[in-house]
């Protein structure tokens, strides 16, 4: 479509799908998950904190902008990212989004696996990520009936959509 037409369009909202995956680190590797600390739970592996929630949230807010991935942004290339939290890689994509010129509508996500119990601290989470993303983030979770890597209890999953508008 050329830039004349395209401009003469009302802004649509996009949207943008993102997924991530960790397996369980060794024992004694702290578990964070949706922006969370879940203490006597084993951690997931991973350049940064593993938080495959938080990380699904990014992916998917790349995703519908049309600005790359969470490699690309957030890559074992920055050393700055080593052990960075999830709540900071999600406020640090929203930021990007905006600077791209595109508003964050919401972002929903999915956590796949058979631990940590999440629905007692689902609104808890919803929050702390709401807050990082500066904009509503919709959370629940699942388990596969035992099924793969998450119902083996190798690792966690997670599968995000966003919803972003881009400015005039």
């Amino acid at each position: 479509m050329n830039e004349h037409v395209e401009s003469a369009l009302p802004p649509l909202p996009l949207t943008g799908v993102g997924v991530d995956v960790h397996a369980f680190g060794p024992e004694g590797t702290p578990l964070w998950v949706a922006g969370l600390h879940w203490p006597g739970e084993r951690g997931l592996t991973g350049h940064s904190d593993g938080d495959v929630v938080a990380h699904a949230a990014a992916d998917a807010l790349f995703s519908a902008a049309g600005i790359g991935d969470l490699g690309l942004h957030f890559g074992t290339d920055r050393p700055d990212m080593a052990d960075a939290s999830g709540e900071r890689i999600l406020s640090e994509a929203a930021a990007i989004v905006r600077e791209a010129g595109y508003d964050v509508g919401n972002v929903s996500v999915q956590l796949i696996g058979n631990r940590p119990k999440f629905s007692p601290r689902r609104e808890e989470a919803a929050g702390v990520l709401s807050k990082a993303a500066g904009a509503r983030v919709h959370l629940s979770a699942t388990t596969t009936d035992a099924l793969g890597l998450t119902g083996r209890g190798e690792g966690l999953a997670a599968i995000a959509t966003a919803l972003v508008v881009p400015r005039r």
